[in-house]
């Protein structure tokens, strides 16, 4: 059997000051790096969410519509009046049938982007406004061109 010779070692195995300062400021820094990064995934993903929830929200309207043969006066109507952004707001729907032009959803030119119903998320700053280039419109997830395009209203 062959042994191990005791070896003694020497100095402390603990950290010291200047190591634990000198770690916490590397960790620091890169956390200040991958911060932005982090929060622009972040803010992808409930776009992404965003999105997909009204496409399921018009899809039950859809729904709707063809089984009725109208569609509903709110979203409470296809059990949806709950139903919240990511950012914790209510999705927003308005039936044209009834309701003031004033109150739709219009692009740079002032001309409605739907023709049956607007659909859209207030967005990340939960505030909004008709005209979607408007700067309290442009973070909002929007329904456009009769369900042809969901997403962003900047990139609209």
């Amino acid at each position: 059997m062959h042994r191990v010779p005791n070896v003694k070692l020497r100095g402390n195995l603990g950290w010291t000051l200047v190591e634990m300062i000198l770690v916490l400021m590397i960790f620091g820094t890169l956390l200040a790096i991958a911060q932005p990064a982090l929060r622009d995934w972040l803010d992808q993903a409930k776009i992404a969410r965003a999105i997909t929830d009204i496409e399921a929200i018009q899809a039950d309207l859809a729904g709707w519509e063809f089984l009725e043969g109208r569609l509903p006066a709110s979203l409470a109507e296809i059990d949806r009046a709950n139903s919240r952004d990511p950012w914790g707001n209510p999705y927003q729907y308005l039936r044209f049938q009834g309701a003031a032009s004033g109150a739709m959803r219009k692009d740079r030119f002032l001309v409605p982007i739907n023709s049956t119903y607007d659909l859209y998320s207030m967005g990340k700053d939960g505030v909004t406004s008709s005209p979607l280039n408007s700067t309290a419109g442009k973070d909002d997830i929007v329904r456009a061109n009769d369900g042809a395009f969901i997403g962003l209203a900047a990139t609209f």
